[in-house]
């Protein structure tokens, strides 16, 4: 264990022993974090610290989906509803938002809803923005012109019964006149600065509760068991969007909010539509210049696709809509000596440089560590040569700008040249692996410097195994990271072939299992019953266990549903190279390119990989994958898009297939089942017609599929 516990250790670098504690660690701390923050109204870290929190939940999530938690902070979008008040289940889930924190990142997001609904560049497409208020969300629900329930947000699904208090809001209007027969009003409630300041000061002259900010103030306040005290805080009201409707109210999202401010709603003045990203950026810039100015608490712009018919097409992900945005403004910096640069070696033989740092507190978090990316990032450039911090180089000893804003990993920001140590040298990169001495190699067009050493790399073999024995791959009962890298550095494994013959070589005799430090007769007959257990193994983990780089989890399942057993992979892996029929139904696959299909091809051409996956399988009864079953019509089937979908994007159509148990390829082949063709298609309709392969229009797949 690094110092700083798991928790100062990239997640890159987790092993699953580390990731499974450190997702607990989270997950207390987050819902601690979230009791503090929406049930007592008195948080207890920064802004910046939670979105770290969250941040570095998800990326844990990510590399190690199996040890995602029944209790996910992931899966929840507030807190706790607290005592005293009624529940209120929501008609329509108060969602939170997805975050950026740079310009890179709304550039993302406004081409990602161009990908997925199929616009080109230069078709228009607006967005709202308008500032993130920091108060409590609210909702409240009209009939008929009434006010008669106003909701907190909860946890987006249940909320708090608020609406005695809410009616003490000169804000909120008890009455609108001309509104739909039903309609839900989402909103902030906040406390002007000023206010804040004068509440405080009454609270310290009767010896009360003063409050740390105003969002805690603006909270509090609302959530009241007695009403008299609520009407008594000097609580205001934005409103920016809805929930239920008996009718929509309007088409676009500026009119929609115009609207609710012609129902005597308070909407936000600075609330403006822009037509392109750089207004988008414009926007950001100038409300966080009158952030001071404001006399509120804002913490960001959220950005909005204007048009609602498409946001009803982009739809929701799990607690976060695909169509807004928050972002945020800059999280806290702080600035520290750098130590050391260390190079780390992975399992793919990357070497990855770290920045050993003086620790320091960054947004409420002790850093100790930061990634310095590759060799490019410390000499001050991209990968295209281009000039980064003004073309400042990272030296040892030098003092350097920490951010974390919503990152995972903490990274260096700048360089203070002023206070640069008079002996500084450059770093020079290592053109040698630091834990065998192979060569470093540099391929053209990455910028990723990896060890040539492979098998010999003891960096490379240990992490390698430690793949093979993840949750998603062979997850073997008692064989975890910790234990692999025991049995590596004895000689006992080298290679996953040998955990299968543990029992054969250390089950018996004098040096026996059961004799080592920390095991004993149970544990390791334990261990041998669940290495038995696993030599019958799932096609997709096997392949995913290989640890075939740019082969994830994902891609495993896709190649297992395209070939179906061990023995048809393998054949088309080995036969596979450019022109050849094997290489072009790799490619094929959706989701298979030229980059992945020459690594699985190359794994299986080298001589020292090859056997080794040789002796493995020797060990193994690989199972078939499973084919998608149930009622859908295309369950199981290999489908082909091709031409222009009229009614639909593609991206639409093939998450379509996919949710229905289809494979969806990218080429017609012997194997495809149905080809759908729109207008303009070309020679994958012709080709399906040589081959005899059933091919519909766009009206037919929607008429198959119950979407027309």
């Amino acid at each position: 264990m690094k110092a700083g516990g798991p928790d100062g250790i990239p997640v890159e670098e987790l092993d699953e022993a580390q990731a499974r504690d450190e997702l607990a660690r989270l997950a207390s701390a987050i819902d601690e974090a979230d009791r503090a923050y929406h049930t007592e109204d008195a948080p207890r870290i920064s802004d910046a610290a939670y979105d770290a929190l969250k941040a570095r939940n998800a990326a844990i999530e990510a590399r190690f989906p199996d040890l995602k938690r029944p209790d996910s902070p992931s899966k929840r979008i507030g807190g706790v509803v607290a005592e005293g008040f009624a529940k209120v289940a929501h008609a329509r889930r108060m969602l939170s938002l997805a975050n950026a924190f740079e310009a890179g990142e709304v550039a993302e997001f406004v081409a990602g809803i161009r990908r997925f609904l199929g616009l080109p560049a230069e078709a228009a497409l607006a967005f709202t923005a308008e500032p993130k208020i920091d108060g409590l969300s609210l909702s409240l629900r009209y009939e008929a012109g009434r006010l008669v329930q106003a909701a907190t947000r909860g946890d987006g699904a249940v909320g708090e019964n608020v609406t005695a208090n809410a009616r003490t809001i000169s804000d909120i209007p008890d009455r609108i006149e001309n509104a739909p027969t039903l309609l839900e009003v989402r909103g902030e409630v906040y406390m002007h600065h000023d206010d804040f300041a004068a509440l405080n000061a009454r609270q310290a002259e009767r010896g009360g509760r003063t409050f740390a900010n105003p969002r805690n103030a603006a909270a509090g306040s609302l959530r009241q068991l007695d009403s008299a005290i609520t009407r008594s805080r000097p609580l205001r009201f934005f409103a920016y969007g809805w929930g239920a409707l008996s009718e929509p109210l309007a088409a676009t999202q500026m009119v929609a909010v115009e609207r609710l401010a012609g129902f005597g709603f308070p909407t936000n003045p600075l609330m403006q539509r822009c037509e392109s990203l750089e207004a988008m950026l414009a926007c950001w810039a100038a409300i966080e210049q009158r952030r001071a100015t404001l006399g509120y608490d804002i913490d960001g712009v959220v950005y909005k696709l204007d048009d609602l018919a498409l946001q009803e097409r982009l739809g929701m992900r799990s607690t976060t809509p695909r169509w807004a945005l928050a972002h945020k403004f800059p999280a806290e910096t702080a600035w520290t000596r750098l130590e050391a640069i260390d190079i780390q070696v992975g399992r793919t033989g990357a070497l990855s440089p770290v920045a050993r740092l003086g620790p320091v507190t960054v947004g409420g978090v002790v850093v100790a560590n930061a990634t310095l990316h590759n060799e490019d990032y410390i000499a001050g450039r991209d990968s295209r040569g281009a000039p980064i911090r003004d073309g400042k180089d990272i030296r040892a000893g030098d003092w350097v700008k920490i951010y974390r804003a919503g990152d995972v990993i903490p990274k260096v920001a700048d360089v203070d040249l002023g206070r640069r140590p008079s002996g500084a040298e450059p770093y020079a990169f290592p053109e040698a692996c630091p834990e065998c001495g192979s060569p470093a190699i540099r391929e053209p067009g990455d910028s990723v410097r990896r060890c040539t050493g492979g098998l010999i790399c003891p960096a490379q073999a240990v992490e390698r195994l430690k793949h093979f024995v993840s949750r998603a791959a062979f997850d073997i009962e008692g064989l975890g990271a910790k234990q692999v890298e025991a049995f590596w550095h004895d000689g006992w494994i080298t290679e996953p072939a040998d955990i299968f013959t543990l029992q054969s070589r250390y089950g018996s005799g004098l040096q026996q299992l059961k004799n080592r430090e920390g095991w004993g007769e149970k544990s390791a007959a334990n261990l041998f019953a669940a290495i038995e257990e696993r030599r019958r193994i799932p096609l997709q983990r096997l392949i995913f266990a290989l640890g075939i780089r740019h082969v994830g989890e994902a891609a495993a399942g896709l190649l297992a549903r395209q070939y179906g057993t061990w023995d048809a992979f393998e054949a088309a892996m080995t036969r596979a190279e450019p022109g050849s029929a094997e290489w072009e139904e790799l490619l094929g696959i959706n989701g298979v390119g030229e980059v992945m299909a020459t690594s699985l091809t190359a794994a299986f051409a080298n001589d020292a990989e090859r056997a080794l996956i040789d002796r493995l399988i020797a060990q193994l009864d690989v199972e078939p994958a499973v084919q998608a079953a149930g009622d859908s019509p295309v369950a199981g089937k290999t489908v082909v898009f091709t031409g222009t979908l009229e009614k639909m994007t593609r991206a639409e159509a093939k998450a379509r297939a996919e949710a229905l148990g289809a494979r969806v390829a990218g080429s017609v082949s012997a194997k495809t089942d149905l080809l759908v063709a729109g207008p303009g298609a070309g020679s994958k309709a012709k080709k399906a017609a040589e081959l005899g392969i059933e091919t519909i229009d766009e009206d037919g797949w929607l008429e198959l599929v119950g979407g027309g």
